[in-house]
């Protein structure tokens, strides 16, 4: 935010960043007034995975599962306020069931304890999960995105069932506020080229993201609607960041 608006220095923009707007109390600056949007450059879901042994194995079955259960199913997160703890709270909120939330220190460990039993479901990144499901050793119930993924396209999304959601953690990249428009332009420009090259964008959809190819106000909307969203989700939960 204080660095020199001359374009050599960036800030991968995210999802926590939206996040972090309502979760803090105190922050010394504003997000969507400090930082310069200069381009998308993906949106990643997350997949909603069970251990094996859970009873159910679809989002409807978990939901009525949860219904006679209230209290009883945690959810593991990478932590208080990181986007699979938002996106899991997001369910809870539009499935009208009752999860407790476990926050751990990063999503290997949420994994792990996943694999042992020891919390019964995870909205986990594509990444952390999709080789577990693959090998059966996790079972995905649906992926939080708005359409499947070719990574698990057997997996519904969990808006076919519960209408309306949808979750997933933006990338992109920021400037400070006060970069010339001229500089913002050619970024956006050399960052959508970059997206139109068919390795990178071979690689980057095998994450099981979206690309997010477009303009810089295209990419403050994204940012501003995620924040929109986010803070009534926080608001609602009554996360506070620890």
């Amino acid at each position: 935010m204080r660095a020199a608006p001359d374009g050599y220095t960036l800030l991968i923009a995210s999802s926590s960043n939206t996040i972090n707007a309502t979760l803090y109390d105190r922050i010394n600056f504003v997000f969507l007034r400090d930082i310069a949007a200069v381009a998308g450059i993906i949106s990643l879901p997350f997949v909603m995975v069970v251990n094996p042994s859970f009873p159910a194995k679809t989002v409807p079955e978990f939901i009525a599962h949860a219904k006679v259960n209230p209290g009883k199913i945690s959810f593991g997160s990478p932590g208080i306020g990181t986007p699979g703890h938002v996106a899991g709270e997001l369910f809870k909120m539009m499935a009208g069931v009752e999860l407790i939330h476990v926050p751990y220190r990063g999503g290997s460990a949420v994994v792990s304890d996943l694999l042992g039993g020891q919390v019964q479901v995870f909205f986990g990144t594509t990444s952390l999960t999709a080789e577990q499901v693959r090998a059966d050793k996790l079972r995905a119930l649906a992926v939080t995105g708005a359409t499947r993924w070719e990574g698990l396209p057997d997996v519904p999304p969990v808006g076919d069932f519960v209408s309306g959601y949808e979750a997933s953690s933006l990338f992109g990249l920021g400037a400070p506020k006060q970069t010339p428009s001229e500089i913002i332009d050619r970024l956006n420009r050399e960052i959508n080229a970059a997206l139109d090259d068919p390795t990178l964008k071979t690689r980057l959809i095998d994450l099981g993201g979206a690309l997010l190819a477009g303009s810089p106000a295209d990419f403050s909307k994204l940012l501003a609607d995620d924040t929109e969203k986010w803070s009534k989700v926080i608001r609602a939960a009554g996360m506070r960041a620890e």
